[in-house]
């Protein structure tokens, strides 16, 4: 398993790195991206501890880590912008926080982000079918998530993605230690949401992929 997306105490994580990376690995992950909540006020000091601790403890955590960020309530018009410097100081990983239905994000974020090519679109509630074959078109990974609240929508992102041929990534969001499920329960929400054993493989090889190409 591979999670793209999860949460240290450098935003609103419960765990620091690198007990967030040990609970990973016991819990069978092979590999995690910390992806802290950022804007521009914050995601330069974000990048500058999470990429040196990537460096240094992936070789004795026996996990791959990647540094990055999840732009989160950005306005629209400056994602693009933002995208561009999180790359630009070495984030190796950048996710958008999309238009979940259970947090008043801004309108016309989900369309940014994958104008922008971002690397994921996280739940991203009620997408659009032209933002969805836009992220087919630009290579823009849609979440399907295990996290309550954001997973209402699973079904609907995995029905449209499936249509496009746009790419998924299975995520936790993880804030906190029982965020981390288990394989057994991670099939579950993915089945859940329509998938079938095809989709599932797809997904993790899609997770698989964007892992070994950032690293």
């Amino acid at each position: 398993m591979i999670d793209l997306h999860t949460h240290t105490t450098f935003s609103d994580g419960e765990l620091i790195p690198a007990e967030l990376v040990r609970r990973a690995k016991v819990a069978g992950y092979k590999g995690v991206a910390f992806t802290d909540h950022a804007d521009h006020s914050n995601l330069e000091l974000i990048l500058e501890n999470v990429l040196r601790l990537a460096r240094k403890y992936s070789v004795y955590a026996d996990v791959e880590l990647l540094a990055g960020v999840e732009l989160t309530h950005v306005p629209p018009s400056l994602i693009p912008e933002l995208v561009n410097i999180a790359r630009e100081k070495g984030a190796q990983i950048v996710v958008v926080h999309g238009e979940t239905i259970v947090e008043p994000v801004a309108r016309g974020t989900n369309l940014a982000a994958i104008e922008a090519r971002a690397d994921i679109l996280a739940h991203p509630g009620l997408i659009t079918p032209e933002e969805v074959k836009l992220a087919a078109q630009n290579g823009v990974a849609l979440e399907i998530t295990t996290r309550k609240g954001h997973s209402l929508t699973n079904g609907h992102v995995f029905s449209l993605a499936k249509k496009f041929g746009a790419s998924l990534v299975i995520n936790n969001d993880a804030h906190a230690p029982g965020d981390l499920v288990s394989q057994e329960l991670r099939r579950k929400i993915a089945f859940g949401a329509g998938m079938d054993e095809g989709d599932y493989l797809l997904a993790e090889q899609n997770s698989l992929s964007i892992m070994r190409e950032r690293r």
